[in-house]
């Protein structure tokens, strides 16, 4: 029972100082309440190819950008090729351009260097694809978001995945399962996005990707994982 007690209050107190840090960091170097120059703390953001939930994505590297984060963006093969009745391609990078200040990494080259070089101190794929989550639990990396994941993770830091696909309680519930059990992996809440007309479903709380990258760095998984629909409703995807 003890222990119990202890888990939420210690990821109250993770989340308070994560969220007090980012809060310093401004520029490139942040000055800490102690004098020292900090670094800022570098986001990897990637992102794949659930064409409906680019919006609600992009509110939220908007949100960490606020927060004092440097981002890194990177896109998936069909995430920065592929122009949807939800957003052009062109669009979509010209958006992420606008609110990082940074041009997405969209090769495999570009990717490789992301762990030899430590450009990212916590790496999330949002929206995670059904696809893509299958790929990281078989351990194929054939696109930049993929093999960006990967070489991040060759440092022993944080992937954060945030979970959009159509199949989530169907075939890709093996392979949620099993990257719930990789060391340095964790997830952003999810939940059935549209449990009557679409049982299987499981989408991110994409409104918990801050929080969770906050508890992700000290070691710790954002509780309850399990939440109702996203951000508060139960969306459609498409």
């Amino acid at each position: 029972d003890g222990a119990e007690r202890r888990g939420p209050a210690r990821l109250a107190r993770t989340l308070r100082t994560q969220e007090r840090c980012a809060r310093t960091q401004t520029g490139q170097y942040g000055i800490a309440p102690g004098g020292f120059a900090m670094k800022k703390t570098s986001i990897g953001f990637a992102m794949t190819g659930s064409f409906c939930t680019f919006e609600r994505v992009l509110k939220q590297m908007e949100a960490l950008v606020r927060r004092g984060y440097e981002v890194v963006p990177v896109l998936s093969f069909n995430a920065g090729m592929l122009d949807t009745r939800f957003m052009t391609a062109e669009h979509l990078r010209a958006r992420i351009v606008e609110i990082t200040g940074n041009e997405p990494i969209d090769t495999l080259a570009g990717a490789e260097p992301i762990g030899p070089k430590k450009m990212t101190d916590v790496f999330l794929i949002a929206p995670a694809t059904g696809n893509s989550l299958a790929k990281l639990a078989g351990g194929i990396y054939d696109t930049p978001a993929l093999l960006g994941a990967k070489s991040h993770l060759r440092n022993d830091r944080p992937l954060v995945l945030a979970v959009s696909t159509n199949d989530g309680l169907g075939a890709a519930a093996q392979n949620i399962g099993r990257l719930l059990n990789v060391r340095n992996i964790y997830f952003v809440p999810f939940g059935q996005d549209d449990p009557v007309k679409k049982p299987r479903s499981l989408v991110a709380d994409f409104s918990q990707i801050p929080r969770t990258i906050a508890a992700a760095l000290s070691g710790v998984q954002m509780q309850p994982m399990l939440s109702y629909g996203a951000e508060g409703e139960a969306p459609t995807l498409h």
